[in-house]
């Protein structure tokens, strides 16, 4: 992760403008946008089942957006998965899931951190 940064970015409806990128932030924010889709999106953490997708999660925050429409919260977009499996794929997509929700409570543990100093 690196320090919080200063940017500039271009955008359609107010011109320049400046804001402080959370550490965490790794968009460019060089695209010319609209002020309120301007958002800090984290890396992503991907979760697949046999090199198949399943999740894609990362930090997201929209500080212009309506009525700051979010906190910095977590972005969780579950992908197309469909399959079928006999016992043992079951049970090594169950293992699969078991070992994904671990990793989500730590991204939550790590969240809720984050928030807890502040950054959003």
């Amino acid at each position: 992760m690196t320090a919080p940064r200063t940017v500039v970015v271009p955008t359609l409806d107010h011109g320049p403008v400046t804001l402080t990128c959370p550490a965490w932030c790794v968009e460019p924010h060089t695209t010319p946008e609209h002020r309120a889709d301007i958002s800090h999106t984290g890396p992503e953490h991907r979760f697949a089942f046999g090199g198949t997708p399943l999740l894609v999660a990362m930090l997201s925050a929209d500080p212009f957006g309506p009525a700051r429409r979010r906190p910095t919260a977590l972005y969780v977009e579950q992908q197309d998965f469909a399959r079928i499996l006999d016992p043992d794929g079951l049970r090594q997509l169950a293992t699969a899931y078991t070992v994904q929700a671990s990793r989500l409570q730590t991204l939550a543990a790590d969240l809720a951190v984050l928030l807890a100093g502040g950054d959003q």
